[in-house]
């Protein structure tokens, strides 16, 4: 995604939280852009950032249908070193110190049911606090880094919330065991 899909997403997300129900044909005037691809950019909000994105025919334009915040966006010399990440829990702040960071907005967040201490441990570098009947919420920049690294653990991890999040981690689960049935 280039810098200007980027600041296009942005303000959607802005007129959107705003309660301003932006649609394809505002996006497409504001930067000038067919409204092809206006809707394509409010597709790839919807779809490849987990955004609860409705269309709202009394006001003509988009809302969020729950609470969202949007991601930080990593871009990385070498994507190939996904792995890596995953393998080395413990450096994973480190890793990420050294690549460019774009902003978009604040993290996803999660929330996760860990009752292993060892696993807490080993999540550290997400979780950001601890709540009541261990319950610990985490911050992650990636969708698929996060998932990525909770299906590798050999652990009892449960999504708690968002909803989206675990439906998205039970539907790439039901795909693996599907495709090695």
């Amino acid at each position: 995604m280039t810098m200007s899909a980027h600041a296009r997403i942005q303000w959607l997300h802005k007129k959107i939280t705003e309660n301003c129900y932006p649609n394809a044909m505002r996006l497409a005037e504001k930067f000038h852009i067919s409204h092809r691809q206006a809707q394509r950019d409010i597709d790839y909000l919807r779809r490849e950032l987990g955004a609860p994105v409705t269309f709202s025919a009394t006001h003509r334009g988009y809302y969020y249908n729950s609470e969202y915040t949007l991601p930080l966006y990593i871009a990385t010399e070498n994507d190939s070193d996904y792995m890596d990440v995953v393998s080395d829990l413990r450096s994973f702040n480190d890793r990420f110190a050294s690549r460019s960071v774009l902003q978009m907005q604040l993290p996803y967040t999660a929330t996760l049911v860990i009752h292993d201490r060892l696993t807490v441990m080993n999540l550290r570098s997400f979780i950001v606090a601890e709540e009541p009947k261990h319950r610990y919420r985490c911050e992650f920049q990636s969708v698929e880094l996060f998932l990525g690294v909770l299906v590798s653990m050999d652990a009892d991890v449960r999504v708690e919330s968002p909803e989206w999040l675990r439906d998205r981690l039970v539907n790439a689960a039901q795909r693996v065991l599907k495709n090695n049935s």
